[in-house]
């Protein structure tokens, strides 16, 4: 087409018409379709995320300077597939509130279940409400069977693969219950029991450091 003069009207062709038409009509048909499969796949990371704190016992089922296996569900609705563990030590008090060791027993090397290195007193074991608690002899810190890993009391890395400490358990107490809340990760712990500086990060995955220069190395993580 000949350029326009000065005051002409520009015109299109029809031609030109369809095609923006056809392209915007299918960009709308695509984004109608991919929206859902997105949602699907890349929201649920993002949402929904925790659970309500889980009631794992009274005080007095903790004795103190003692570790006690404790299992529960994290989701009842999803029944057995839901359960977790956490070794749990009673700490005595700190400036008069109770202190609790709560680690989880997730290996951060590749996420295997760890064991307590001591002899379960399964012949004390109490069950309420879906909670197991089986008090301990005394531990000697815990074991990976899967590779090798060793941790200490506190939950410190002593030997083999794992990066780092043993994640723990958020917890707070009400109305003479423990509750257990979301996980966290540790770099190490300084110090034992009510008196330990624990060196706390966000959770991150099996095998990822969370500090020094090699944690740079890994991408953000989505919540959890």
């Amino acid at each position: 087409m000949p350029e326009p003069g000065e005051g002409e009207i520009i015109r299109y062709p029809r031609s030109k018409f369809l095609e923006a038409a056809t392209l915007g009509l299918g960009a709308l048909i695509g984004a109608v379709v991919t929206a859902p499969v997105l949602g699907f796949t890349v929201l649920p990371p993002f949402i929904k995320q925790g659970h309500p704190d889980i009631d794992v016992g009274a005080l007095d089922d903790f004795p103190e300077n003692k570790f006690v296996i404790t299992t529960f569900l994290l989701d009842p609705n999803q029944g057995e597939v839901s359960r977790r563990t956490a070794y749990i030590r009673n700490n005595g008090l700190l400036d008069g509130a109770p202190s609790f060791t709560t680690l989880s027993n997730r290996c951060v090397h590749l996420g295997c279940p760890v064991q307590v290195n001591g002899l379960p007193l399964d012949e004390e074991k109490k069950t309420e409400k879906g909670v197991d608690l089986i008090p301990t002899a005394a531990a000697a810190g815990f074991g990976c069977p899967c590779h090798g890993g060793q941790y200490d009391t506190e939950g410190n890395r002593t030997a083999g693969p794992p990066v780092r400490a043993l994640d723990r358990y958020e917890f707070r107490i009400k109305k003479g219950r423990l509750l257990l809340g979301k996980t966290y990760s540790v770099s190490e712990v300084d110090g034992e029991g009510a008196g330990a500086k624990i060196h706390s990060y966000p959770l991150a995955g099996p095998g990822q450091h969370v500090d020094g220069p090699e944690a740079w190395l890994y991408p953000i993580q989505p919540p959890r």
